[in-house]
């Protein structure tokens, strides 16, 4: 299964990594390694299945093994044995449709080993994809959740001779898009850029004069190719930056590995793109590949209200206007010791409706036990946060505790409506003093909780 290799020069694809990194780590443009073992993870880009990638190659012209995608145990039987009858041989590789990498390694709750499997009879191919069906597939990337398996691709066996790793992405190093490659395919790319550097070839491509079929030369022979090959993977080089990377708006496009076989025929054997999610109103027949299954139901609520949300691990919700005032806000919340349980941005341009949403999204995990909403009115009016405050704390009959600070344009109309509508939202000028109450108030909850008392905050409350 092909692993995301460079992610420097673009914010790391999943915010919200691991307890220990957050999302700090991200907005100083750090390069995470092992990035994949988060909780609650948010995609900045579209990330579709192996074989829809498959199927994008080779309608670019460039081969790829015969492959059939079943969604039952019948369909699986069927399509081994129609690859069977064109290939020869009964033998096929069964790979679970699971967006995580590292499925090879993985465990299912079946009780299956491994999301890629060689086996040497349809019947075989149908006892195993009856175990990935239907089944929640456990890896380094989808942490203790896991992913559930919808479908799986039953592909031919190829005899390979050699294993390459080739990849484009952005690179904020070069400024624009770079090959990279290696003659050491097939594995964990990682652990062999750690351990010798001097193995992945890196060659930047100036995205206004496009690629030369010299560098696309230069990548092929530097990570291995033999005589044979090297014209056709030069070619397929060029049709993957040009047909697929560039045409599509694409983020990252690799493939692990990239074969040559005893032929000198080449193949791609398996492919991840992820595409950038600006481009998705260009873009609308890729964007509607996204596979809502394979995310968390809370992004999926939030892509859909148009709300920037990356789910954490704490216990106090976050609402707030601006990608750095929000970094901020849980900056300040940790410094008073609490957790901040969320980033949530609304954005500059947010409907009273879109706050409600937003506070249906806070709230509906569980771990919440206060809110914090920080808004700095510049084109973001406080008056509309306050509206969608008063109609999701009355809607929704919330039970926390809700801080607020609102600062800037309309602030004295927002105190007013926060004021008049009768319900108990503690409003602070002051974000430091808004942080501590909040965090206090936060331990306050916890507590209740963990002595099993209950203790409410009922809203409204009567004076």
């Amino acid at each position: 299964m092909a692993t995301l290799f460079f992610r420097s020069g673009r914010l790391v694809e999943k915010l919200g990594i691991k307890q220990h990194l957050k999302v700090l780590s991200a907005a100083n443009n750090i390069t995470l390694q092992n990035v994949w073992s988060g909780q609650s993870q948010q995609k900045r880009n579209l990330s579709i299945h192996e074989h829809m990638s498959m199927e994008l190659l080779r309608d670019a012209g460039i081969a790829v093994p015969r492959f059939r995608v079943a969604t039952n145990s019948e369909e699986i039987y069927k399509d081994a044995k129609e690859i069977a009858e064109l290939t020869g041989t009964p033998d096929v590789v069964v790979k679970a449709q699971v967006l995580a990498g590292g499925r090879g390694k993985g465990t299912w709750d079946s009780g299956l080993k491994g999301g890629v499997k060689l086996v040497y009879s349809a019947k075989e191919a149908k006892e195993i994809g009856s175990k990935m069906i239907g089944h929640k597939l456990f890896t380094k990337q989808t942490g203790s959740e896991g992913r559930i398996c919808n479908k799986v691709m039953v592909v031919e066996r190829l005899y390979l001779r050699r294993e390459f790793y080739f990849a484009i992405t952005l690179e904020r190093t070069y400024g624009g898009p770079v090959l990279v490659g290696s003659a050491h395919g097939g594995v964990n790319i990682e652990e062999v850029a750690a351990e010798n550097p001097s193995a992945i070839i890196k060659e930047p491509i100036d995205i206004i004069a496009g690629i030369s079929r010299s560098q696309a030369l230069y990548v092929a022979k530097k990570i291995g190719f033999s005589s044979a090959a090297i014209e056709k993977a030069t070619d397929y080089i060029m049709k993957m930056y040009n047909d697929i990377f560039i045409k599509y708006d694409a983020s990252m496009l690799e493939i692990n590995p990239m074969v040559e076989d005893n032929s000198g025929q080449v193949y791609c054997m398996d492919a991840k793109i992820n595409f950038d999610d600006n481009a998705a109103f260009r873009q609308k027949s890729i964007f509607a590949l996204r596979d809502w299954s394979q995310e968390n139901e809370r992004d999926c609520r939030a892509a859909q209200s148009d709300l920037n949300y990356i789910a954490l691990d704490g216990n106090i919700g976050c609402l707030v206007n601006g990608a750095g005032l929000a970094m901020a806000t849980m900056d300040i919340i940790k410094l008073h010791g609490g957790a901040p349980a969320n980033f949530l941005d609304v954005g500059g341009g947010a409907t009273a409706q879109q706050v409600t949403e937003a506070f249906k999204l806070i709230t509906s995990d569980p771990k919440v036990n206060a809110i914090l909403v920080n808004i700095f009115g510049g084109i973001m009016r406080c008056d509309i946060i306050a509206q969608g405050i008063v109609a999701a704390a009355g809607s929704l009959s919330l039970k926390i505790p809700i801080v607020v600070r609102l600062q800037g344009t309309k602030m004295d109309d927002a105190k007013a409506l926060i004021a008049n509508s009768g319900l108990k939202i503690i409003a602070i000028d002051n974000l430091d003093e808004a942080a501590k109450i909040v965090v206090k108030l936060s331990n306050i909850v916890t507590l209740a909780k963990e002595a099993s008392i209950d203790v409410k905050f009922e809203l409204p409350l009567k004076s």
